[in-house]
C-alpha cells in the first residue's frame, strides 16, 4: 500500500509522464480534432479503422490467436478467414458500407471472424445478446434493420417463428445437424480472400459507423449504442496508454513475457463491451492469445489457466471470487497470471484483499469503470494505487477522457461532493441508434450523463456510490446499495450478496438483501444485523434478508440479476401478506 504522501508523489509523476506522451512525435501522441461540432483530443498515430487494427496481429502471424475447445487459429489464419468472409459478405449478400450485420451466438472463433469481416467491408457489426428471447431478437433485428445475421442453432430456433416477417438472411454457426441454411466455415472456405487493393477501395473512415451494441435495459426495450471506428480505436489505445504510464511509473512491475507469452481467458460474452473491446479487440494490439470458454465455470477456468498459461484473468468481480472459492484453486498452477482485473460492477474491498493474498506475487489486481455508451472507458486503477484506494475505481483515464461530477441542475461539483458521473471524450458513443430523443437526454454539450452516482476524492480518484436508479430512499434517507453490499460481504459466512429496495407503504421503500452463504455455514438475520451494527448506520441495515446456498441468479454479462431478485421478493412478500 502507498501512504498519502506517496500517492501524491506518484500522481505528480503520472501527470508529468502523461504530458510527455502528448509531445509531438510521442508514440501515443494526441491532437485536437472537431467531431460533430465538438473539439476533442484523439490519438494521432493509431490505426485509422478496425481493419488496420486487425493487421497488427500479423506482426506475430504464426502465433496462436483464437482458441476454443479443439479449435486453434494463428493470427494469420484468422486474418485469412476474415478476408474470405469479407468477400462472402460483399459478393454473396451484397453487404455495403454502412449496412448492418447482426451476430447472435455463443463465443466462438466464428463470432470473432464475423465481427472482423463485417467491419472490414465498412458494414456495422450488431452484436446481440445471446440470452435474448424471440421478442427481443425480433426487436433488435428490426430496429437495426440488419441485412444478415450470423447465429447458432439455439438462436436459430428462436428466430424461425418470425424470420419471414423481416428482410434478413441467415448464416449458421456450428450447426448440430443438416440444415438448409449456409454454414459459416463452408462459406468462408469457398471464397478467395479480399485483396489489399479491394480493401483499399472500400475506404473505411474514422468517423464511419462500426458497431451497434444493445444495452441490457432495466425497463422497456434495449437501446442500440452506435459507435464509430474512432470511438473504439481510442478506447483500445486509452488502455494501452494507461498500461505504458504504469510501467514507466512502476518499472519493477514490468513483465517481458519471456516465460509466458500474453494470453487472456475470454470468460464474458462477446456481445458485452468487456468481451468485445477489452478482451477481443485489445488482443490485436498486444498480439495476445484469446482463449474462449463455452460458458463460465470456475473449475474449467482454472483448468484453462494452467493449460493455456493464461496471463490475464479479466471478468466481472464475481468470477475472481468464484475461482478463489473453488476446491481446485490451491492445486492449480497460477504462475503465469500477471493481471487479475475486473469491470462491469463494483468489487468489495474484501475481494481485493483476498486476491492479493491468494494469487501469485506477480499478479496485479485491477478494476475498471466504463459503460457501453463510453466504449468501456471512464476510470481505471491497479496495483499499489488499488491497494491504497480499495473503494475507488481509479482516476479518470488519460489522455482523451474527462470526468466531472454534477448536481441535479447540471452544475459541476467540487472534489468530495456527491453527484452524477459525467464523461466526455473521443470514446463516447455517436448516439443511440434510431433514438435521438434518448441520445439528447444523456449527451449534453458533449458530456455523457451516466446515471451513476459518485464523487472525485481529494486526490481525484473516482468513487462510485451507486446507480441513480438503485438508490433506495427509505424514510427520506438515501441508501447506496453498493455500500451495504460491501459491509455484508465482510461477514465470513457470506459468499455473495445483492441489496435492493422494494415498495413499502410506510417508509417508501424497504431495504432487502439476498445472500449466498458459504457451504457448511449458518447465519441468521439477527446475527447479520448485529454484525452490521458496527459497520453501517442502523437505517442502512436490510429489514428483510433471504439466505441460500446456491449462486444468485445472473444476467448474460455475469452480473447478479438484481431486477429478478427484486421481483421475486415482491411476489414472495405479497403472497405472505
Amino acid at each position: 500500500m502507498l501512504t498519502e504522501a506517496q500517492l501524491r508523489e506518484d500522481l505528480a509523476k503520472l501527470k508529468t509522464i502523461a504530458a510527455a506522451h502528448k509531445a509531438p512525435g510521442a508514440a501515443l501522441e494526441t491532437e485536437t480534432v472537431t467531431i460533430d461540432g465538438l473539439q476533442l483530443d484523439v490519438f494521432s498515430h493509431v490505426p485509422c479503422n478496425l481493419g488496420d487494427l486487425y493487421k497488427l496481429g500479423l506482426e506475430a502471424s504464426e502465433q496462436t490467436f483464437l482458441v476454443y475447445q479443439d479449435e486453434r487459429f494463428s493470427f494469420a489464419e484468422t486474418w485469412g478467414l476474415a478476408l474470405r468472409m469479407a468477400r462472402v459478405l460483399k459478393e454473396n449478400y451484397d453487404i455495403q458500407l454502412g449496412d448492418r450485420v447482426a451476430i447472435c451466438a455463443r463465443n466462438s472463433p466464428q463470432w470473432c471472424i464475423a465481427y472482423m469481416a463485417t467491419t472490414l467491408v465498412g458494414a456495422v457489426a450488431v452484436p446481440m445478446n445471446s440470452w435474448w428471447k424471440s421478442r427481443e431478437l425480433k426487436f433488435g433485428l428490426s430496429d437495426s434493420d440488419s441485412k444478415l445475421i450470423f447465429l447458432d442453432p439455439a438462436r436459430l430456433d428462436l428466430v424461425l417463428p418470425f424470420i419471414n416477417e423481416l428482410d434478413v438472411q441467415l448464416v449458421l454457426i456450428k450447426p448440430e445437424s443438416e440444415s438448409n441454411f449456409p454454414e459459416f466455415y463452408e462459406l468462408a472456405k469457398s471464397a478467395e480472400p479480399l485483396t489489399a487493393a479491394e480493401l483499399d477501395e472500400i475506404q473505411v473512415l474514422p468517423e464511419d459507423n462500426a458497431s451497434i451494441m444493445y444495452t441490457s435495459g432495466s425497463t422497456g426495450m434495449p437501446k442500440g449504442v452506435l459507435s464509430t471506428h474512432r470511438n473504439i480505436i481510442n478506447a483500445l489505445y486509452t488502455w494501452k496508454f494507461v498500461k505504458e504510464i504504469n510501467e514507466i511509473l512502476r518499472p519493477e512491475l514490468v513483465d517481458d513475457y519471456s516465460e509466458f507469452p500474453p494470453a487472456l481467458l475470454a470468460n464474458v460474452p462477446l456481445f458485452h463491451v468487456t468481451g468485445s473491446h477489452a478482451q477481443f479487440l485489445a488482443s490485436f494490439i498486444y498480439q495476445r492469445k484469446f482463449v474462449m470458454m463455452y460458458k463460465w465455470n470456475a473449475e474449467v477456468a482454472l483448468k484453462l489457466i494452467e493449460q493455456e498459461k493464461i496471463s490475464v484473468f479479466h471478468g466481472v468481480p464475481t468470477m475472481a471470487w468464484e475461482i478463489m472459492q473453488s476446491p481446485n484453486f490451491d492445486t492449480t498452477d497460477l504462475s503465469s497470471v500477471r493481471t487479475v482485473a475486473s469491470g462491469g460492477a463494483p468489487r468489495p474491498p474484501e475481494h481485493l484483499h483476498m486476491i492479493m493474498q491468494k494469487f501469485p506475487g506477480k499478479a496485479i489486481p485491477g478494476l475498471g469503470y466504463g459503460l457501453t455508451e463510453t466504449n468501456a472507458i471512464g476510470a481505471i486503477i491497479s496495483g499499489k494505487f488499488y491497494a491504497s484506494k480499495p473503494n475507488s475505481t481509479g482516476r479518470p483515464t488519460p489522455p482523451v477522457t474527462s470526468v466531472k461530477i454534477v448536481d441535479e441542475q447540471g452544475n459541476t461539483l467540487d472534489n468530495g461532493e456527491v453527484g452524477e458521473i459525467c464523461i466526455k471524450g473521443a470514446t463516447i458513443m455517436k448516439g443511440y441508434w434510431n433514438n435521438p430523443q434518448a441520445t439528447a437526454e444523456v449527451i449534453k454539450d458533449g458530456w455523457f450523463h451516466s446515471g451513476d452516482i459518485g464523487m472525485l476524492d481529494e486526490l481525484g480518484f473516482l468513487i462510485i456510490l451507486d446507480r441513480a436508479k438503485d438508490i433506495v430512499i427509505r424514510g427520506g434517507e438515501n441508501i447506496g446499495c453498493a455500500e451495504v453490499e460491501y459491509a455484508i460481504s465482510e461477514h465470513p459466512a457470506v459468499s455473495e450478496v445483492s441489496v435492493y429496495g422494494i415498495p413499502d407503504e410506510r417508509l417508501g421503500e424497504m431495504l432487502c438483501a439476498s445472500i449466498m452463504l458459504q457451504s457448511e455455514t449458518k447465519l441468521t438475520s439477527n446475527e447479520l444485523s448485529e454484525f452490521l451494527s458496527s459497520r453501517i448506520a442502523a437505517f442502512k441495515i436490510p429489514q428483510r434478508v433471504f439466505f441460500q446456498y446456491v449462486q444468485l441468479p445472473r444476467i448474460a454479462t455475469g452480473k447478479i440479476a438484481k431486477k429478478e431478485l427484486r421481483l421475486k421478493t415482491i411476489e414472495l412478500l405479497t403472497t405472505e401478506a
